[in-house]
């Protein structure tokens, strides 16, 4: 009987019975002894009452209550209770109850929003004296639920900061802008910096972050000199700086995706109908779904264990985090594994600290084809699924695939299934610290690491992938690596001085960076065995042909810089912040490695005046401005020196001689330096209603010189016939608001919204300096892919940024052929259009970028709801430009494709018009996450114990008939091209769990 009724459990679902447990432990119920209390809670600075205090007994969130107008409230309380008192723009405190039954109780002011502690370059600054832009999101504001890094938990909350997710690929990463664009061919990312660390996205978990702090502004981020054009973005690693807490921390969560929208195609069935109409398709009996062939339901999970523990001398924090993503197409995914350790200790009374940090990383891809150049091979993949006959089959009568004659047309099933990638990261990162305190205002601070990562790859096709078929490869295989190693040195000096209403801090520093990089690849064909995959690249048939390929390279460079700040304040009222650096890099030419950028800005706390004190009502009235200069540092080194390739079958002149092998392939550039960029910021920090109503906006111009250009130049005198210079100016300006509103304070509901808004102009001033003129005074970018291969976008002087260049359509003649506008305004066929026809229309840069966050708790639940918009801009469609002509009866097309056009079916070839352009407004309900936070010690050892269901873009709303708005690129200068080769956006469902012990 035992061993039937064990095996009877063993058959019972883990998660039911894991419910079963939560609803069992949830229905205990709680006895204890209760009286009545009552008592008036009042502020401590002016005595007045405080009406809206939330008070909740700990250890219980089901019994609370608030204060009233008078700041006077009633509660029923167990014996013992202790109550927690929370209200915006004051401290929160616990209160003993003991045997009172009247209790009178002052609350102390806190103004949060101003005395919150705010990283800023090389150290921290309470909010209330900050005087440039700078945005900081702490870890209880942070986006809820699945997010892929450490962009995403801030999405939508920071004005000017931009971050999508283009792509539903697992190994992909947000895209993420700061105030729109600044560089031609220069770096315009924004520099990451973890703990004060350079580093990426996803250096660390997402579970393993305190805050993210963001520099928007030239006087905030000119302190790091010739990275910081594209803002600065501060990570902030969580950390038990003090022995507040020994406790341990699990979480996990379990998600399913799905695609977010599907292309509506023809079906077998409507091709079937398509030929008995007349229409020449072909029919080979099937019906088949193919995007459904390649794709999956893919469920993926992760896991975060989190350890504090110490005493006030030595403490430490431990942290593991466990990724592990599939994707939507079959045979892809990623899994990512992130240790951290850090540990502090304190000697000498604290006058000397220390601290070590370790942080291991290792990911692994591994599936079909390779992730790289944006998901592009998969992209390929979804492309062919889409154009396939959907009345063939996936393979033939006799088991193999089945494959057809056609320009780029492949059996997409075959292709993921017939190859193999497989690639391993591996980074470490050390760094430790001192820092001593010889006095009480003045402390020195040493800070080292050491970065290295590696990686390692590998791909392959067996004799069945159509690469046989199509090229006469017989099986093809390739292995790539690279090593990277990067030293950071730091030397800095802070002073901080405070006599009667006079506060000031000095700060100065040294700073040096290396890195060397080295990589090598190999890759062969025509193998006599498809079982090698990349493991016996020697045994290809190719190499004997010469035609195998094998290359390597080496870089390293350097950065140098010292830099200074003075921040002063005179009574809380009036602020002042100087900063500059001296930097200099190797990456530029020898006459110009150094230079120099200076920031300065202002603040007046207005508030503060005694002419403000009458008004009860203000919390904080802060003006600000700032000016600043920042840098953009080159794409690569060796840019301003000469460089050779070598091609046995030609040669070059050197020196008067000839030389032969060595092809010159870059001029000799030595006044090459970085792009610069000015910047004035003036803004305004408010704050109502002890600040249930605050926020801030923002103006900002900023002027990027000295912009890095390709131009053309005579040979001779020079070598090629192009050539890296600084010459041209781009504009930019915009206005960006934030604003945080508390609605609804009581104490059983709780509700917390905030608004960002930000727009952005843009201009090309010139592409000139006092050397060198542009032949051209525009240049294009953007490509539309075979057939069509025309650009997309033009870029010309004195015009905006992000215009589509295309022939503008004005309807389709009797023949379906399209009609456009001529360069002189008369109405003609496309097949007599010329390039001179084509012009401006629209722009992929939106005007106007909107969010709205909203986080409510209702007793023991909370409600997290995150909604974005993007408005003013437009989306080139490639789906619909190449998938809404039935003109190429072999391909497959969007149903819409016979929809008439003034009447008439198009029926003319691929070609680009401004008819695929479209509006491309947007409203995304991006994030619903509900969770549900159990009682404390109900498990005895168990508390803050939560579960939560989450949703991630859940809902678009917009007229755009492409996949999803924002799933296309807005950086670079072809934004708004919704390109056909793709990993489509997909829809995530979550569900989680955290526990702390």
């Amino acid at each position: 009987m035992n061993r039937q009724l064990s095996n009877l459990i063993r058959k019972v679902p883990c998660r039911l019975l894991y419910g079963l447990f939560l609803v069992c432990l949830i229905s205990v119920p709680l006895f204890a002894a209760e009286r009545q209390i009552s008592g008036r809670i009042v502020s401590a600075e002016d005595k007045s009452p405080l009406p809206g205090v939330t008070i909740i007994v700990k250890g219980n969130n089901t019994v609370g209550s608030a204060t009233d107008t008078e700041g006077k409230f009633k509660l029923t309380v167990p014996d013992g209770a202790t109550l927690i008192l929370s209200y915006i723009g004051y401290t929160s405190q616990e209160v003993a109850v003991g045997s009172q039954s009247e209790l009178s109780i002052e609350m102390a002011p806190d103004q949060k929003q101003l005395s919150e502690v705010v990283v800023i370059g090389y150290g921290t600054q309470k909010k209330g004296d900050v005087t440039s832009s700078v945005a900081s999101i702490k870890r209880e504001d942070f986006i809820k639920g699945t997010v892929r890094d450490a962009a995403q938990l801030v999405q939508g909350k920071v004005a000017g900061l931009r971050i999508t997710t283009p792509s539903g690929s697992p190994t992909s990463n947000t895209q993420i802008n700061l105030r729109g664009i600044n560089s031609i061919n220069g770096n315009s990312d924004p520099l990451i910096l973890i703990d004060g660390i350079p580093g990426g996205l996803n250096t660390v978990a997402p579970e393993d972050i305190e805050s993210v702090d963001v520099l928007k502004d030239g006087s905030a981020a000119a302190i790091y000199g010739t990275r910081a054009t594209g803002g600065v973005i501060l990570i902030t690693t969580r950390k038990n700086r003090s022995n507040a807490r020994s406790t341990v921390e699990y979480s996990n969560y379990v998600n399913i995706q799905t695609i977010a929208r599907r292309p509506e195609l023809l079906t077998g069935n409507d091709y079937r109908q398509k030929i008995s109409e007349g229409i020449d398709y072909t029919d080979y009996g099937g019906n088949t779904d193919w995007l459904s062939e390649i794709m999956q339901t893919p469920v993926s999970h992760n896991h975060n264990l989190t350890f504090f523990g110490g005493n006030s001398t030595t403490n430490f924090t431990g942290s593991v985090n466990y990724r592990n993503w599939e994707g939507i197409f079959l045979r892809s995914g990623q899994n990512r594994f992130t240790g951290r350790a850090d540990l502090n200790h304190a000697m000498f009374d604290n006058k000397l600290k220390t601290n070590f940090q370790i942080i291991n990383r290792i990911t692994r891809t591994s599936g079909a084809v390779s992730p790289a150049d944006n998901d592009a091979e998969y992209g390929y993949i979804y492309r062919q699924a889409i154009i396939r006959n959907p009345t063939d089959r996936v393979k033939t009568e006799t088991g193999a695939w089945q494959e057809r004659d056609g320009y780029f047309y492949e059996n997409p099933v075959s292709r993921i299934y017939e190859s193999d990638y497989d690639a391993s990261f591996k980074e470490m990162r050390m760094n430790g610290s001192l820092d001593y305190a010889p006095m009480a205002d003045l402390n020195f601070k040493l800070l080292v690491s050491n970065v290295q990562n590696s990686n390692i790859d590998g791909g392959s096709t067996t004799f069945q992938h159509t690469f046989t078929r199509l090229s006469n490869q017989n099986a093809t295989a390739f292995r790539n690596t690279y090593a990277n190693n990067e030293n950071l040195l730091e030397l800095t000096g802070n002073y901080a001085k405070s006599f009667g209403k006079n506060r000031f801090t000095l700060l100065g520093g040294y700073s040096w960076q290396d890195a060397t990089y080295e990589a090598f690849s190999a890759s062969n064909w025509d193998f006599p065995t498809d079982a090698y995959d990349w493991n016996n690249l020697g045994a290809g048939g190719a190499l004997q042909k010469g035609q195998a390929s094998m290359g390597s390279t080496k870089n390293k460079w350097q950065l140098a810089g010292f830099f200074g700040r003075l921040t002063y304040s005179f009574d809380e009222k009036y602020l002042f912040m100087a900063s500059v650096r001296r930097e200099g890099s190797s990456r530029f030419g020898i006459n110009n490695q150094w230079g120099t950028f200076p920031a300065a800005s202002v603040g007046w706390r207005i508030s503060k005046e005694r002419f403000m004190q009458g008004f009860a009502g203000v919390s904080e009235i802060k003006l600000r401005a700032g000016i600043g200069v920042t840098g953009t540092i080159a794409s690569a080194p060796y840019l301003s020196q000469i460089s050779y390739n070598f091609d046995r079958a030609e040669g070059a002149f050197i020196n008067g001689k000839w030389v032969p092998g060595f092809v010159p392939a870059r001029n000799f550039n030595p006044d090459l330096r970085w792009e610069k960029k000015e910047e004035i910021n003036a803004g305004i920090d408010f704050g109502f209603l002890k600040n249930r109503i605050s926020g801030s906006v923002d103006f900002y111009s900023r002027k990027v010189k000295d912009l890095l250009y390709d131009f053309p130049v005579p040979v001779p005198p020079y070598l090629t016939g192009s050539m890296l210079i600084n010459a041209g100016t781009m504009q930019n300006s915009g206005l960006e608001v934030l604003l945080n509103l508390v609605p609804v304070q009581s104490a059983n509901v709780v509700w917390n919204t905030g608004f960002t808004y930000a727009t952005n102009r843009n201009k090309l001033v010139s592409l000139s300096n006092d050397q060198f003129q542009a032949v051209n005074d525009f240049f294009d970018a953007g490509y539309t892919g075979e057939p069509i291969q025309v650009s997309t976008h033009r870029v010309k002087v004195g015009e905006p940024i992000g215009r589509f260049f295309v022939w503008k359509s004005v309807g389709v003649d009797d023949n379906g052929a399209w009609l456009v506008e001529s360069k002189d305004g008369t109405i003609i066929p496309i097949a007599n259009a010329t390039p001179e026809d084509r012009q401006y229309y629209g722009n992929g840069i939106p005007k106007h970028i909107v969010g709205w966050n909203n986080s409510v708790r209702f007793r023991s639940f909370d409600l997290a709801l995150n909604m974005r918009g993007a408005f003013g801009f437009d989306i080139l469609n490639f789906q619909s430009m190449f998938y809404n002509n039935p003109r190429n009866k072999a391909y497959n097309i969007l149903k819409t494709a016979y929809d008439p056009i003034d009447g008439k079916v198009l029926n003319t070839d691929l070609v680009y018009v401004s008819n695929y352009i479209e509006k491309g407004d947007y409203w995304k309900i991006d994030n619903i996450t509900l969770g549900y936070t159990l009682p404390v010690n109900l498990v005895k050892g168990m508390k803050n114990t939560r579960v939560f269901v989450s949703g991630l873009n859940l809902a678009t709303l917009t007229k755009y008939t492409g996949i999803d708005p924002e799933g296309v690129s807005f950086t670079g200068f072809s934004p708004g091209s919704d390109q056909r080769d793709k990993y489509p956006t997909t829809r995530t469902f979550t569900a989680g769990l955290s526990v702390n012990f």
